[in-house]
């Protein structure tokens, strides 16, 4: 079931403290950008039909990655597309927008997403895996 836009934007704002909708908006299409590079065929298509269609947009069209980035990597990537960003800024922008995501795609789907994720991603959705 897709999530409605303002249920989703109320929940990145709240997740990540952000002052307006705004950076919340920022911030998700963003992340969500540089996820959609990270994962392929039908994981990607039902992560985004659970998105506001506007974002599985983002999700479906992502900027281009020419190999999965590590965690510690792809929050450089994000610092480096939201203007004034840094790493520790850009790491709860990330876990902020991921573990919505995570709430979206419930379990079985959440298990195929970090199937395609380098190891580390589960911290980055607030879904620690056991050892």
């Amino acid at each position: 079931m897709r999530m409605q836009w303002t249920a989703f934007f109320d929940a990145v704002q709240e997740r990540g403290e952000y002052a307006s909708l705004a950076e919340a908006e920022r911030s998700a299409r963003v992340v969500l950008a540089l996820l959609g590079a990270h994962l392929v065929g039908g994981v990607r298509s039902e992560v985004a039909a659970r998105l506001p269609e506007a974002l599985a947009l983002v999700l479906l069209n992502p900027l281009q990655a020419h190999e999965p980035l590590a965690p510690e990597r792809f929050i450089r990537a994000t610092a480096a597309w939201i203007e004034g960003a840094t790493e520790k800024t850009a790491t709860w922008d990330v876990s902020a927008v991921l573990s919505v995501v995570a709430d979206v795609a419930g379990e079985d789907l959440m298990n195929r997403i970090l199937f395609q994720l380098p190891p580390g991603y589960d911290l980055l959705f607030g879904r620690p895996q056991p050892g």
